[in-house]
């Protein structure tokens, strides 16, 4: 038996892109180092609110982003270096045939409802995404055979074959533990054994977490989180200013932060994240079934005078849908290079067509959107654009009903390569040949891992099954004496947890 009783280590989650909302009352002006609700209290400004804080039943990064590793734990979660660390597991053996795992749970934890946490619980959450929810991401248990609880403080998890990715997924939000008489009201009243509960929504406006006292690992410096929801980037920059929020968890206007970097009241945090922006193609549209018409549209954009306009130059070119922290990652912008001469040749037969852009009402899917139809109508098409306002009407138009020519979305959930482009997906990309390299990269050893994941990724960009414009930066500004902010931002969730005040 392979054993792993790996240390330990808190969770620094990012918030980049969509996170959820609720309800704040925060303190007008304040002076540096106090906090708008008091030093016991932090006020997160965010983007983006979602339309259900119920992630069984609804797609999208902003639910688990707040929730995850906040009110929910799972049995495994990441550190900020991607590895697999503890969470309500304290330990786990792999059989030597890769099929089983057992795991050896804390005997601590209760749920916020009063419940104590078992493995009962861990095999009911783990077998409830097969028959309960909805989402496209409930795949990632299809591979489960069996989960049982052994005893109260043992599961063992039964694969029907070796995965590579199982237990990694089970570090998103697919490995959430729920309590199993908590699970009547997901979608308003989340029940978890995490550090906060949930508190209170404002719809449209904020979300509030209360520190959860009864929590079974190290308590949280801050009795109460409000994350406080921006539409307009300017407005959540002077919310900050102002002393309104106390943190820009999403950075919308990265021209804009020099104000902050001259101004000794703040910080600035700037790493890297796995959400990489994707110009999404519709491919069961008749237009994007012609390979050649694919790659003359990558090759129409000039991604560098992209970035450098509507993101300040902030992120970096990637050419594929796998970010520099996986390990299968190579650099793969050289696979369609800017060519606005041959771009335009190779769309001749097309010229005239009417492209629909769909976009979400996020500052930089706005911004950059203008950039691509301007680039795109250089060489011979018409982009019409309408904004979608996210999530709700985005969600449902582009990602539920495939309603677009092409969008333009962050995807910060990690290592989703297969998950985007599947035919069930909304990108409607169906490729056998890359759905054998995700099954050979899952199914062999780790060498064999790496290398099928190379070769899909390499596969995925020459096939322009899309145009991955950037990877977005991780860009947090803050009051200069709160301490715990992630560098990099590489999992589901915003760990407030390990925020506190020097």
């Amino acid at each position: 038996m392979k054993s792993y009783s790996p240390r330990v280590v808190a969770l620094l989650g990012a918030a980049l892109l969509a996170v959820t909302a609720a309800a704040c009352s925060a303190g007008s002006g304040t002076s540096s180092g106090s906090s708008p609700g008091g030093d016991q209290s932090l006020v997160v400004g965010l983007v983006a609110e979602p339309a259900s804080l119920d992630f069984t039943t609804t797609d999208g990064a902003a639910i688990p982003q707040v929730l995850l590793g906040n009110v929910y734990n799972g049995l495994v979660k990441q550190d900020e270096a991607g590895k697999i660390v503890p969470d309500l597991a304290k330990s786990w053996t792999v059989s030597p045939d890769r099929k089983t795992y057992t795991f050896e749970l804390v005997d601590n934890a209760k749920f916020t409802n009063g419940a104590g946490f078992t493995a009962a619980d861990a095999a009911f959450s783990i077998n409830r995404v097969k028959t309960a929810w909805t989402t496209s991401l409930k795949a990632a248990m299809d591979v489960v055979a069996d989960a049982k609880a052994v005893s109260p403080t043992q599961l063992q998890v039964t694969l029907s074959n070796p995965s590579n990715g199982w237990l990694f997924r089970m570090t998103t939000r697919v490995g959430a533990m729920f309590s199993q008489s908590g699970v009547d009201k997901l979608a308003t009243d989340p029940v978890g054994t995490g550090p906060y509960k949930f508190g209170s929504w404002k719809r449209g406006d904020s979300i509030v977490l209360q520190r959860n006292d009864a929590y079974w690992g190290t308590k949280p410096f801050f009795n109460q989180v409000t994350l406080k929801y921006f539409k307009d980037p300017t407005a959540l920059n002077n919310a900050l200013l102002t002393g309104t929020i106390n943190v820009v968890g999403t950075v919308q206007a990265p021209e804009a932060l020099t104000q902050f970097t001259s101004n000794s009241k703040y910080q600035v945090i700037e790493g890297t994240t796995n959400g990489e922006v994707v110009l999404s193609f519709n491919n069961s549209r008749p237009v994007f079934k012609d390979l050649a018409v694919r790659q003359a549209i990558r090759q129409a954009i000039d991604h560098k005078a992209l970035l450098d306009t509507c993101f300040a130059g902030r992120g970096k070119l990637i050419g594929s849908m796998v970010p520099p922290t996986d390990p299968w990652y190579e650099d793969l912008t050289g696979v369609a290079p800017y060519d606005k001469a041959k771009a335009t040749a190779a769309l001749k037969a097309v010229a005239g067509t009417t492209l629909r852009l769909r976009l979400p009402t996020l500052p930089y899917a706005t911004s950059c959107g203008q950039v691509v139809k301007s680039q795109l109508e250089q060489v011979g098409l018409k982009v019409t654009i309408d904004q979608l306002e996210f999530p709700a009407a985005w969600l449902t138009t582009v990602f539920k009903n495939a309603d677009y020519d092409m969008s333009i979305i962050a995807h910060v959930e990690p290592r989703d390569l297969g998950a985007v482009f599947n035919a069930k997906y909304y990108t409607r990309y169906d490729d056998p040949t890359l759905v054998g390299l995700l099954a050979a990269a899952d199914s062999g050893d780790e060498a064999a891992q790496v290398d099928n994941m190379k070769k899909a990724a390499r596969r995925l960009s020459e096939q322009a099954a899309a145009d991955w414009l950037f990877l977005l930066p991780n860009l947090v500004i803050a009051d200069k004496n709160l301490t715990g902010l992630p560098t990099n931002a590489i999992t589901e969730s915003f760990d407030l947890s390990r925020l506190a005040r020097s």
